[in-house]
């Protein structure tokens, strides 16, 4: 049709006018409506919901903008087969990912990007080098995230200072899972921090998938054997919730222990204010979201966009938080439920 139209061009130059409109969109045809697609690592998990209320947040208010979000089920295939289904289906301009493998995934991303679609990745940065927000990927629009050894290190130096002095200093490490790449990282930092302390034993490693539950199950095996617990260290605040019902179950005091979570939830800020808790280590998840939409936005709109947003620096609280941060920070409440 186009070719016809164009020959009509040729013959009359009245048809000018008539032609241009036929052969190209109109300014109010042209492509100013996007369609962005939320990959969760887990569309069921608190803080992937609360991503996700600030992707639909800033997308709201942009106006031109539609978002829909995928459950990668804490499944690192599935997420991988998620974002070839979307190459393949032609239907998207961009991406978010919240990676389950934020090594594998990038084969994938670069196909997303050679065939045209924008890509920015959240919560941790992609790519072979996990303790770096620098781009991995050509044509990668932005990384909003933060380093996650920076976090692990911080925690761990403080239960090494709660453990001086107690030999042996018993601790429980509760991880995501080992397999995921970001949880294996601070897990290591972790045992590097540790291992120039020989009075710091970890007595039980947890695998909680990120759940209360499971948590909850993998602690309880752990303090049947271990009465005395001087710390636990989770790097999920939900995680933590389950793990301190499994010591409070066991008639542990959990406030003599040194306890840490991972996310800055509105439970574990709850539980910092009121004692229970020592500290947890910040994310904002929601303002996370909403950064990744504007950064979208501004591409498609032909501006600079930054490429590296550290998300430690996007909220009002530090990478640790305490109740002295938090006392400093009256009305700051956390943005994700757990």
């Amino acid at each position: 049709m186009i070719e016809r139209a164009a020959f009509r061009c040729a013959l009359s130059a009245l048809a000018v006018g008539l032609c241009a409109w036929m052969v190209a969109p109109s300014a109010s045809q042209a492509a100013d409506k996007y369609k962005i697609a939320f990959l969760a690592s887990s569309s069921e998990n608190g803080f992937n919901q609360a991503i996700w209320e600030g992707v639909k947040a800033r997308a709201a208010k942009l106006g031109n903008i539609d978002v829909e979000v995928f459950n990668g089920e804490f499944n690192a295939t599935k997420q991988y087969n998620q974002v070839e289904d979307l190459v393949a289906s032609k239907k998207f301009n961009a991406i978010i990912l919240e990676p389950n493998d934020s090594v594998g995934i990038a084969n994938a991303l670069k196909d997303a990007i050679g065939a045209g679609i924008k890509v920015v990745v959240t919560l941790f940065p992609v790519g072979p080098k996990l303790d770096t927000l620098e781009p991995q990927i050509p044509g990668l629009t932005a990384t909003v995230a933060s380093n996650p050894a920076i976090g692990a290190k911080v925690s761990a130096d403080e239960v090494v200072k709660h453990c001086e002095g107690k030999d042996p200093c018993n601790v429980i490490v509760i991880v995501g899972q080992k397999i995921y790449p970001f949880d294996n990282l601070r897990y290591q930092t972790y045992l590097e921090v540790f291992k120039s302390h020989p009075n710091i034993k970890v007595v039980g490693t947890v695998e909680g998938n990120y759940d209360p539950n499971a948590t909850m199950s993998g602690v309880q095996n752990v303090v049947q054997g271990n009465k005395k617990i001087d710390a636990m260290m989770a790097m999920g605040d939900q995680m933590m919730a389950g793990a301190a019902l499994a010591v409070k179950d066991a008639g542990l005091d959990i406030s003599k222990m040194y306890v840490v979570g991972g996310g800055a939830s509105e439970i574990g800020i709850k539980e910092i204010r009121e004692g229970r808790w020592s500290a947890t280590i910040a994310f904002f998840p929601k303002t996370m979201g909403e950064y990744c939409v504007q950064a979208l936005a501004d591409a498609f709109a032909g501006k600079k966009v930054d490429p590296v947003i550290d998300s430690d620096k996007i909220g009002p609280l530090p990478a640790l938080v305490t109740k002295a941060e938090l006392d400093k920070h009256p009305d700051f409440k956390g943005e994700w439920a757990q």
